[in-house]
């Protein structure tokens, strides 16, 4: 069996929580979307480890934290040694994606955030795709914020109507867009190509790295290009949400 993630406390789960075992398994029942499942260390009874099993496959993050951080984490201290983060809207996937697209008669234009850390990041990125027109956002479902309240408020209502595909593997993910003829440009400050010598007219996916370190070298190597944004000032890079902005609406001028 796979072993469950350990990490010294949680990271998205301060709004959206569901604790107590009956809770949780209920919410797993009905197929609510569920970001994260946080065990206490050391608890090993059946109960907890088929809770853990449940969350799994519905495709949430098990993670294991000290007791006393999920004390902390429990509004009502009535924990029983487990709490849920749970979404602020329900997940697509990237087949919907594609599909939205279609159902438009438009080329695709998909973001692909490289776990990003901060929701904020997150939630701009999601307005500025629904304002472009983008058909949806996709993300990994480890090392990156997900559809938190947070993103949500950030948002400012897009994620009602943008399309989030969590994926297990974003690599994977491109390799098979890419199998579907979309070709996809990540973003780098180092790239011999610059935004606007790429061709954004066709199907196309942009690549957001991750707000420190950018696109993980995997990811870089796995897009067809790389492309920069040219850079004129003092400071050498621009936030996240910004440098998708600026991508975005490239791809939007030359959609015409």
């Amino acid at each position: 069996m796979k072993k469950d993630t350990f990490i010294d406390a949680p990271d998205d789960c301060s709004e959206g929580m569901i604790e107590g075992r009956n809770a949780v398994a209920e919410a797993l029942k009905s197929g609510r979307a569920i970001n994260k499942v946080f065990l206490a260390d050391g608890d090993t009874d059946k109960a907890l480890g088929r809770l853990a099993a449940m969350a799994k496959d519905a495709g949430a993050v098990v993670v294991r934290i000290d007791r006393r951080k999920l004390n902390d984490m429990s509004p009502t201290g009535a924990h029983q040694g487990i709490i849920a983060s749970v979404a602020a809207h329900e997940y697509a996937t990237v087949d919907e994606i594609l599909a939205r697209a279609e159902q438009r008669g438009e080329a695709p234009l998909i973001v692909i955030c490289d776990e990003l850390s901060d929701p904020h990041n997150l939630g701009a990125i999601l307005r500025t795709a629904e304002c472009a027109g983008a058909h949806g956002v996709v993300i990994p479902k480890r090392r990156s914020v997900g559809l938190t309240a947070v993103v949500g408020k950030a948002s400012a209502g897009a994620i009602e109507y943008m399309p989030v595909a969590r994926v297990a593997n974003i690599a994977a993910a491109i390799r098979d867009l890419k199998q579907r003829g979309v070709w996809v440009f990540g973003t780098a400050a180092d790239a011999d190509l610059t935004l606007y010598q790429a061709d954004l007219k066709g199907p196309a996916a942009i690549v957001i790295g991750n707000e420190g370190v950018g696109m993980s070298r995997i990811v870089a190597e796995s897009c067809d290009f790389r492309v920069s944004i040219p850079m004129k000032g003092q400071i050498s890079s621009l936030n996240a949400s910004a440098a998708a902005a600026i991508l975005l609406y490239e791809a939007v001028r030359q959609r015409g």
